[in-house]
């Protein structure tokens, strides 16, 4: 006998997972020229935290491999956008940061994004996206809650 919610997760999911798909596909055609959503991502974490991370660290806030940031990273510092250098502690770890072209292009990426979300939160109406926001943030919280033990273990 099947669940009663079984539906009701089916669709949130499927709706999640286009919005998911239809925002990047949106934000990927506004960002400046050779900027992608990762490199966003990283370069507003970093500008937001207003400090060093290690790139384990940055890997775990994202949920990806180590691989994967440090393949980021790369493409990060190549453009100028971030510093690495070696942690004077511990010489096995590495330190990043936001450079200054690294603040401007993450301002640049924000500047032209924003008005491509703000009309989206104009077309669907303010109250609706305050009225939402908890329960995805409920949702997102539940989900890296139930993470937890599978990345630990």
């Amino acid at each position: 006998m099947t669940n009663p919610n079984d539906n009701l997760a089916a669709s949130l999911f499927s709706e999640i997972l286009m919005v998911d798909q239809l925002t990047r596909m949106n934000v990927a055609r506004v960002m400046p020229k050779g900027m992608e959503l990762s490199h966003f991502s990283v370069l507003n974490h970093l500008a937001h935290s207003g400090g060093e991370r290690t790139p384990a660290q940055l890997a775990r806030t994202f949920h990806l491999t180590r691989g994967a940031m440090t393949n980021t990273l790369g493409k990060l510092e190549w453009a100028g956008w971030v510093h690495i250098r070696p942690d004077w502690d511990d010489a096995r770890r590495k330190l990043v940061s936001i450079s200054p072209s690294g603040l401007a292009a993450r301002n640049a990426g924000l500047a032209a994004i924003t008005p491509l979300i703000a009309d989206v939160v104009n077309r669907i109406g303010a109250d609706k996206v305050r009225a939402a926001l908890p329960v995805l943030r409920e949702l997102r919280l539940t989900l890296s809650e139930a993470e937890e033990p599978i990345r630990q273990g």
